[in-house]
């Protein structure tokens, strides 16, 4: 029988997950469906619940729910448990595994399918809530020469930092960050799908810096226009993390490992007709 997954989140009519892993059900040979689950602002866990009692196996989460997802689940995976977040869950009858894979995703984008090393670099993380959580400790592993938090709520950021118990890290206001510049910067924040930009310095980006923005659509973001409008020589948007962390929840949920390169190709050339994905505005 067909096995049934989701993803859950508000919006999500813009979601490429359902394509993305009817692609790797596909290759692997799985028999899945996959469909958009929209859940009001205040009705994530009776949208889960519903989709549970109609056969559900698992959901993906984005935003603005992934805090709510870690609530949800009745167990954690260590790195859902250290991001106090969750994008994955995973159904057994009553239990609910939450796990969170959307750093697994952010880091093997940037490595393996971008060439971009972060060991030694100045990396600065845009945000403090569910979608920064869940990149911070795998960013951390890659051992960044620092790693700043920056947030519209500097308390937030500081605290984020203190979570992360790394003596190269560190959280702060954006107003903090004149006169210092990064060679990687992402934004985990949702400013993109407003149209808007965090409030950063002009002078930010470093020379042959990177930008990257974990949003995504047809168009570059509005991040990835100011990144190319001051100085950052190569910028991305999130379609590879998207499908490297869908890689890792269907091997959650499956047991299998798809290949993702060809699926980013894909996406990417029914997008912008691009084949690099350092992509420029």
């Amino acid at each position: 029988m067909t096995d049934h997954y989701a993803v859950v989140g508000n919006p999500v009519a813009h979601s490429r997950s359902p394509q993305i892993h009817a692609e790797f059900a596909r290759q692997t040979g799985q028999d899945l469906d996959y469909i958009r689950l929209p859940a009001p602002p205040d009705g994530f866990a009776a949208a889960v619940e519903a989709f549970r009692a109609s056969g559900g196996l698992g959901v993906n989460v984005t935003l603005p729910f992934k805090l709510d997802a870690f609530r949800y689940a009745t167990r954690h995976s260590g790195r859902a448990q250290h991001a106090q977040a969750v994008n994955t869950l995973k159904f057994d009858g009553r239990q609910a595994l939450g796990d969170n894979t959307d750093g697994a995703g952010l880091v093997r984008d940037i490595e393996i399918n971008l060439g971009c090393q972060l060991a030694g670099k100045n990396v600065l993380l845009m945000g403090a809530g569910g979608a920064a959580r869940g990149v911070l400790l795998p960013l951390l592993e890659r051992q960044p020469r620092k790693l700043v938090i920056a947030n519209r709520t500097p308390a937030k950021a500081a605290a984020l930092a203190r979570h992360a118990q790394s003596e190269n890290c560190a959280g702060a206001g954006y107003p903090d960050l004149a006169g210092t510049q990064f060679d990687i910067v992402i934004n985990a924040t949702s400013a993109s799908v407003g149209g808007e930009v965090p409030p950063l310095p002009a002078d930010i980006f470093a020379a042959g810096a990177f930008a990257y923005d974990m949003m995504y659509g047809k168009e570059p973001t509005s991040f990835m226009r100011f990144a190319r409008a001051h100085g950052a020589a190569r910028i991305t948007d999130g379609i590879g993390m998207l499908v490297e962390q869908a890689a890792e929840s269907f091997f959650v949920w499956r047991g299998v490992r798809p290949v993702t390169a060809s699926v980013i190709e894909k996406l990417r050339i029914e997008d912008r007709g691009l084949r690099n994905p350092a992509l420029s505005c």
